[in-house]
């Protein structure tokens, strides 16, 4: 005869872990990372498109934009923000404003007036209706994104904002005198002078309110300062013309106008006389390097409003932000250093007769008729 080796069946043992501690921690570490990144992405709106519509704002590249002008202010060394929303439209510094012309006037007029008593404000006014590039331009004259044409050009429509002052619009070389200084496309004030990057259509502002700073050479006012009663640059222009506003108001500061946006857009910053007169108009209204200047995207159609994650990185809800992401950082932890790898759980139910007997058993304890297994236990027995 010949035995047989019968298996005896051993205690439970632990399954090995199928990834290392460097993986894990690697894993864990990318993902928790992108997380966040997806997290202030959504907040602050970055990757989520480019302001580079070919619009006339702070970040439109065509000729109508005023990037340039946001370029060079930066290189020149000035501390450059862009508003997207109302509590980034009170700087202590100037405020630069450049709404389309369907804009609410209304609207115009409350972030004007919120931020007199806080710096000074430039309005640009807007002239021309763009069109972005075609295909064809793309190819052929290797258009870049944002690039515009101008077709058209239309006056702003801003009921509710400076309804005393009025925007001119008109074809300047029809009416261009023989003589260079009749010349509309020329203009001169703040001790510079220049001309415009084109002449067949021009842009003037009218208001008895308004005190000349740029003109062109038809005496058609280009710039303006608002006469209402505030504060005023040491102008020569201002000395020379008495107030006409009953208000007296020191503590309001400046409110500047300007009717022709290619002084001061892509289209005229091209030219060097456009780059002088912002340093002059800046040196009067005495804006320096240390304050802050805020160009308004908010009536261009990019401003943003407060959400949850915005609100969870701000006071007072800072400081339970980042008590939670210290408790995720302690869970984490606990849960990398954990001492050897996960025990294999027993069955909650057993095989076969085992299982039958432990039903029966848990089902006589639970119902507690002890009494009732006597005399068939007796019986069972005998018969065995």
């Amino acid at each position: 005869m010949s035995s047989h080796a019968i298996p005896v069946a051993g205690p439970a043992s632990a399954q090995p872990n199928p990834f290392s501690r460097r993986a894990v921690l690697g894993i864990v570490l990318a993902g928790g990372a992108l997380f966040v990144l997806l997290l202030w992405m959504i907040g602050t709106g970055t990757g989520f498109g480019s302001g580079n519509d070919g619009g006339g704002h702070a970040q439109g590249r065509g000729l109508n934009g005023y990037a340039a002008m946001a370029q060079y202010l930066e290189a020149r060394g000035y501390d450059i923000d862009m508003g997207h929303g109302p509590d980034d439209l009170n700087p202590d510094g100037l405020l630069i404003l450049t709404p389309p012309a369907d804009a609410d006037g209304r609207e115009i007029d409350r972030i004007v007036s919120a931020h007199r008593y806080k710096g000074a404000t430039l309005v640009v006014a807007p002239k021309w209706v763009a069109a972005p590039v075609t295909d064809k331009q793309r190819s052929e004259e290797k258009a870049e994104r944002g690039w515009v044409n101008l077709v058209s050009a239309r006056p702003p429509e801003w009921r509710g904002f400076l309804d005393d002052v009025a925007v001119g619009l008109g074809r300047g070389s029809e009416e261009k005198a023989s003589a260079q200084k009749d010349d509309p496309a020329r203009w001169k004030g703040l001790g510079v002078a220049g001309r415009l990057p084109q002449d067949h259509v021009l842009a003037w502002g009218e208001g008895e309110r308004l005190i000349p700073l740029v003109t062109n050479g038809k005496g058609q006012i280009l710039a303006a300062l608002l006469d209402d009663g505030g504060s005023y640059p040491d102008l020569e222009e201002v000395a020379q013309r008495p107030r006409r506003s009953e208000v007296d108001d020191e503590d309001r500061y400046p409110l500047v106008l300007v009717f022709e946006p290619d002084l001061l857009d892509n289209f005229g910053m091209a030219r060097p006389q456009s780059a002088a007169l912002i340093e002059d108009l800046f040196e009067r209204l005495e804006i320096y390097e240390d304050g802050p200047i805020v160009f308004d995207l908010t009536l261009n159609g990019f401003g943003q409003t407060k959400n949850l994650l915005t609100l969870a990185v701000t006071p007072p809800f800072a400081g339970v932000s980042l008590c939670l992401l210290l408790a995720a950082l302690l869970v984490g932890w606990r849960g990398f250093v954990r001492f050897g790898p996960p025990a294999t759980p027993e069955r909650a139910l057993a095989f076969g007769k085992q299982a039958l007997v432990a039903n029966a058993a848990g089902l006589v304890r639970r119902s507690r008729r002890y009494h009732l297994l006597r005399e068939p236990y007796a019986a069972r027995a005998r018969a065995r």
